[in-house]
């Protein structure tokens, strides 16, 4: 366990590792956060739920970090305003590397002569909500930059065009009749990846990869954002309060359309799935293009057995890619994990008979059950370990900054 710990809270300071202060401390929106915060957050979340509980001579690093970096659990105490994280200059980035120092010395000291019972699981957790917010940060530094007339990137390498064309889109019939679908129990799982329970699954068939960019191009084109008769009202209602005319970060140059990426503006790769649309626009494209969004449950059961492969932030690209085409033979669709989180038809609800763990780590979960969609299968921004067909990922219908896309899916 002391080398996962020291791998992923490696990993995540390797992402802004050279980074400016000014880029670790600015919040571009409400829903973001400064990447100092989250190097922060992380840290107070092992401080908070492992040491604390677990060491009862642990000291911590500063009073009034309990407040400042608790994201949302009350069951812990008062929170420091979401909205004005970008306000706190203090601590500096450096000190908040100081704090990370202090405490992750406590925790391999504790982890190397052992604890509690719950030691390790808990521990686990960290890691894997560590792992959400290394994404997290990657989608709060691409906001950022989007919001600068400099256009800067992260990292010069990233987001290459892709080396290839797209594979023609062709249809994947999918498992139905009564399946067994949520997490089994083997290995770790979020609480809201189970109870494991039966669901009924029409038959239907899903799309061998995702929408590509010149297939939302057609949909802009046709003029899909100017026809209400494809939208949901709600979605219809956000999309003219906010003047969406294209994807985030889509934008037209000389006649051409450019696309803002954590390597800095690059022309759109016709042949890369469409990223960072929202649910509702999902939802408008596959009505345009005369189908619908899959249910949580038929990408779980396309998805259930199929190998974690994919383009993921292990691979540097840090932009969705092309897909790598399956068999003819192959009945399972293409693409299932990384490059984007697909949008499903599904709320994010909890599963029959779901009960929250006891405690503040009950919050961490089930108290977001409500106007959600969910969404799966991870992105070009998630750690391929972090992935398994059961994850339910979860996001207001509204939210285009993480790096979301479309599979379309049709009724038989």
């Amino acid at each position: 366990m002391e080398a996962a710990y020291a791998r992923v809270r490696a990993a995540t300071e390797g992402l802004v590792a050279g980074l400016p202060a000014e880029d670790l401390a600015v919040q571009s929106m409400p829903d973001a956060s400064p990447a100092k915060w989250h190097l922060a957050h992380t840290t107070w979340f092992f401080e908070t739920f492992v040491l604390g509980p677990a060491d009862p001579g642990y000291r911590p690093f500063h009073p009034q970090f309990e407040v400042l970096f608790n994201s949302y659990y009350e069951s812990v105490g008062p929170q420091f305003s979401r909205p004005r994280r970008g306000l706190l200059t203090r601590p500096t980035g450096a000190e908040v590397l100081q704090y990370r120092t202090h405490v992750d010395a406590a925790m391999l000291e504790l982890l190397a002569r052992g604890g509690p019972a719950w030691l390790v699981e808990r521990v686990r957790l960290g890691l894997e909500h560590e792992q959400q917010h290394q994404e997290l940060i990657l989608m709060d530094l691409l906001h950022l930059y989007a919001q600068n007339p400099l256009r800067p990137g992260l990292r010069a390498e990233a987001a290459p065009p892709s080396s290839r064309p797209a594979a023609p889109l062709r249809w994947c019939p999918g498992p139905s009749g009564l399946r067994e679908v949520g997490n089994a129990g083997a290995g770790f799982h979020f609480d809201n990846e189970g109870p494991r329970h039966q669901t009924l699954l029409r038959p239907h068939a899903l799309a061998s990869r995702c929408v590509t960019n010149a297939e939302y191009a057609e949909f802009v084109a046709d003029g899909g954002y100017r026809r209400s008769t494809l939208w949901l009202a709600d979605g219809w209602a956000q999309a003219q309060a906010e003047g969406w005319t294209a994807p985030l970060y889509w934008y037209m140059s000389q006649g051409t359309w450019w696309q803002m990426t954590l390597g800095g503006p690059r022309p759109l790769d016709p042949h890369a799935p469409v990223v960072h649309v929202s649910h509702y626009e999902a939802d408008a494209f596959a009505r345009w293009a005369g189908a619908r969004l899959p249910t949580e449950f038929e990408w779980e059961a396309a998805a259930e057995g199929a190998p974690v492969a994919g383009n993921f932030v292990d691979s540097g690209r840090l932009h969705p890619t092309v897909a790598d085409a399956p068999p003819q033979a192959e009945p399972r669709p293409a693409q299932l994990f990384g490059d984007v989180w697909e949008w499903t038809a599904s709320a994010y609800l909890p599963y029959p008979g779901y009960h929250p763990p006891a405690g503040a780590l009950g919050e961490y979960n089930g108290k977001f059950m409500s106007n959600q969609m969910v969404l799966r299968g991870g992105s070009c921004a998630s750690p391929r370990d972090h992935l398994r067909a059961s994850y339910r990922n979860f996001f207001p219908p509204r939210a285009r900054w993480p790096f979301t896309g479309i599979r379309l899916t049709k009724d038989a």
